[in-house]
Parts: C-alpha cells; sequence; structure tokens
C-alpha cells in the first residue's frame, strides 16, 4: 500500500514535552513504523517525540536488524582488536585513501580527546559508506567521504557492509518517523540523504581496573543527526535535564538512539542532543555506534514551526558537513597535528568542542550569571 503524508493538524510535535529529570531511557517500539497505516505510524511517530524531547536518548525495539548481521559484527571487531598493535597500525586513521580526509581505519588508544582535554581510553575503527576513489565528492576533496580501509581478515568487509546497510536502513526508518513527529511530510529528510557522510564506529573498551571515574570525562554530543548505538555491555552514562548522570544498560536486541546536534539545530532546541559519555566499566566492552549524518552541503536551521526569535537567534544557520568536519579536527590528534601544521583550516565559523547540548546550556547561563 501507498504511504500517505499526514495533513498538517496530525502534527505530534505540539504536545508540549520538555527535556526532563529523568530516571532511565523510554523505550519505544518502532515497529509501527513499518506499518502500511498511516495511523499507525503516527502513533509510533508520537512515541519517537516524547522520547525525543523528554530525554533525548532512548532505546528502540521492533527494528528490523538482524541478530545474525549484529552477531557478525560482533565477533568481527573482536577479532580485529585481539590483533597485535602493530599489525592494527598498518590500518591507521591518518591512512585514510585519496586526500586522507576521508577518516577511515584504526583509531588506536589515547587518539581520541573530547573537550575535557583527557585522553579517552578506547580504540576504535572507523567506516563508512565505501565510496570509489573516483567518485566526484572525494575528487573534490570533500572531507569524510572516500573508500573505507580494510583489513586482511576475512569476513571483515562482508560483515561491516552488511550490518552498516541494515543500520542505515533502520535510520532512514527512524527519520521518516522524526518527520511526521515533526509535522512535516514523511519523506522530508530524504533529500538529505544522498551521500551522507555517515559513520560506523568499531569500538573497543578494556577493561581498566585503575581507570579513573570522574564526571565529565568523556562527556560530549554527537555531531550529527542521530546515533544509533549497539553497544555490548554497560558503562553508558546520559545527562538528563536536571544534569544529573544516568545508566544506560544494555537491553536485548534493542538500540540506543540518541539526537545529535544538527537535530537540535533543526527543532530550535525542541530535541536536545544529551550529553554522554562511558565511564569505568567492570569488563571489556564493545560498542558500535552509527552516526546517522545529512549530507555534507546540507545547511541546518529551525525548521518553521520551531523558528521563534529566541530558536533563530541561538541557532545560526550550521553547514552540517563542515560542523561535522570541525568537531573531529579538533577531537583527533592526528587531525590537530595537521591543523598546527597549517595544512589544515577549520572551516569558517566552526565551534568549538561541545557547543551543544545540556553542557553547553550550563556553560550559556553561567557566562550570563
Amino acid at each position: 500500500m501507498k504511504r500517505t503524508q499526514p495533513a498538517q493538524s496530525t502534527h505530534p510535535a505540539r504536545t508540549g514535552h520538555t527535556h526532563t529529570g529523568f530516571e532511565r531511557l523510554p523505550v519505544v517500539d518502532i515497529s509501527g513504523l513499518y506499518d502500511a497505516s498511516l495511523g499507525q505510524r503516527m502513533a509510533t511517530a508520537r512515541e519517537l517525540d516524547r522520547a525525543a524531547r523528554e530525554a533525548g536518548f532512548f532505546y528502540v525495539t521492533g527494528h528490523q536488524v538482524t541478530r545474525a548481521q549484529q552477531s557478525a559484527l560482533i565477533a568481527q571487531a573482536q577479532a580485529f582488536f585481539a590483533g597485535p598493535v602493530e599489525w592494527k597500525m598498518r590500518y591507521y586513521i591518518d591512512h585514510s585513501i585519496g586526500t586522507s580526509m576521508a577518516h577511515r581505519g584504526y583509531v588506536p588508544e589515547g587518539e581520541e580527546v573530547f573537550a575535557g582535554g583527557k585522553r579517552d581510553r578506547k580504540e576504535a575503527f572507523d567506516t563508512g559508506r565505501d565510496l570509489p576513489a573516483d567518485d566526484p565528492d572525494v575528487l573534490a576533496g570533500t572531507p569524510m567521504l572516500g573508500p573505507n580501509i580494510w583489513p586482511d581478515q576475512p569476513g571483515f568487509r562482508e560483515a561491516v557492509d552488511q550490518y552498516y546497510a541494515a543500520a542505515f536502513a533502520l535510520g532512514r526508518t527512524l527519520f521518516r518517523g522524526f518527520s511526521l513527529a515533526l509535522g512535516l511530510p514523511e519523506t522530508h529528510f530524504e533529500r538529505y540523504l544522498t551521500k551522507p557522510p555517515s559513520q560506523l564506529r568499531l569500538i573497543h573498551y578494556p577493561f581498566d581496573a585503575s581507570a579513573e571515574d570522574r564526571p565529565g570525562i568523556g562527556a560530549h554530543t554527537d555531531y550529527e543527526c542521530f546515533t544509533i548505538l549497539m553497544p555490548t555491555a554497560p558503562g553508558l552514562e546520559v545527562m538528563n535535564g536536571e544534569g544529573r548522570w544516568i545508566d544506560a544498560p544494555p537491553i536485548d536486541n534493542a538500540f540506543v538512539v540518541n539526537i545529535g546536534d544538527m537535530l537540535e539545530v533543526w527543532t530550535g532546541g525542541t530535541y536536545v542532543a544529551t550529553s554522554h559519555r562511558v565511564r569505568k566499566v567492570a569488563e571489556e566492552r564493545y560498542s558500535f555506534p552509527l552516526f546517522f549524518a545529512c549530507d555534507y552541503g546540507t545547511v541546518v536551521a529551525p525548521l518553521e514551526p520551531f523558528a521563534t526569535t529566541e530558536a533563530v537567534q541561538r541557532y545560526a544557520p550550521v553547514a552540517a558537513g563542515d560542523h561535522l568536519f570541525a568537531q573531529t579536527a579538533q577531537s583527533f590528534t592526528y587531525l590537530k597535528q595537521r591543523l598546527e601544521r597549517g595544512e589544515l583550516v577549520l572551516p569558517e565559523g566552526s565551534k568549538a568542542l561541545a557547543s551543544f547540548g545540556q553542557q553547553a546550556r550550563y556553560a550559556d547561563a553561567d557566562a550570563s550569571d
């Protein structure tokens, strides 16, 4: 059955929900988004809207990413990170193909530094949409776009490709739900998803009994529209609307979804890019976030229903790709070194790290006191 578009009177975003002092993350069954009935999709969109407003972080069940796809990715990540450091460094992220701005490959411990200035105790392998080296945008040197680096490990590429495709399809479905929630045509955001720099990260947190557990270490928001996360163990903490850290442990066959900077801008702060961190945990942990982005050249500003005077003043139009690149360049050591050597320049108007989410709001409030 063809999906019809909702009338503007069905706008579920006018329900008045606000970011709250939640104690646990809400759970949203999104199976209704796959239903042929517009009424069922709208009902699910209302649940998404409530979770995005009240928490900015929530679990989703009822998705169509198979357990086999999840298990294959986990197994390949475990095998890769178990390899010797010398072998993993053959795929170091600074070796990205072409202009070296594709930002793909192995991220060793200590490479990534968040706004607090402390090196993060984790290693990762970064991938994305696997574009050919002769793609026009790659040839033009567009950051965050390009070919993946593939390690010499049987089954790795296949597992990553299959999981990426399934998780990206889930992201498209969620965006249709957000469109309905915001009173927009169901396919409103599709125009911005032709070639987005959506990254899939394979992250390994080794157990570290001596790890310090200080407030704010590693705390950040995500730079894209939203994130679809598959974690294997506890450790994730989310800041609620009162500034308190709330545990977000894994739920079987559920993804953790959180609002990112671009949806905060599009909604004029109605949806908050919720700050989060990973703290010391009692076991080894793997984490697989897909950072769902819009096309690099998309200019994001508050949508008409949310373009109040206050929102327009707070959220100047931002180029989505430039924001992603600027935040990334300020977080990774190899890119910061290039900035220092003058090989790279941040886009004009780039924001500092931690410019969105609750931490930014508290900083603004402190500055005005």
